[in-house]
């Protein structure tokens, strides 16, 4: 993993335990319910930049690695990333 990828990746992770505990807490003392759904968006929104980075760090090794490879890696590497963003190839 690149390393400044990974430490922003780590530091992002760290954020979503405090949000996750923070809304845990807000549903046990029953807080307002819109307050609760706006910071379960807000934890939605560091996933995604949480997935851009591990993406980013995909494309930059794993995906360049398997299409200079070519053939069968880049295949592999086109059905992972339509997997990944729930598209079908067939």
């Amino acid at each position: 993993m690149i390393e400044d990828i990974k430490k922003r990746a780590l530091h992002r992770t760290s954020i979503l335990e405090g949000q996750l505990r923070g809304v845990t807490r807000m549903i046990e003392g029953e807080e307002y319910c819109m307050d609760i759904i706006t910071q379960s968006r807000a934890i939605q929104k560091s996933l995604e930049s949480l997935n851009r980075l591990l993406l980013e760090n995909h494309l930059r090794t794993h995906v360049a690695h398997m299409f200079e490879n070519g053939g069968e890696e880049r295949e592999q590497a086109v059905d992972e990333l339509l997997k990944a963003f729930d598209f079908d190839r067939r």
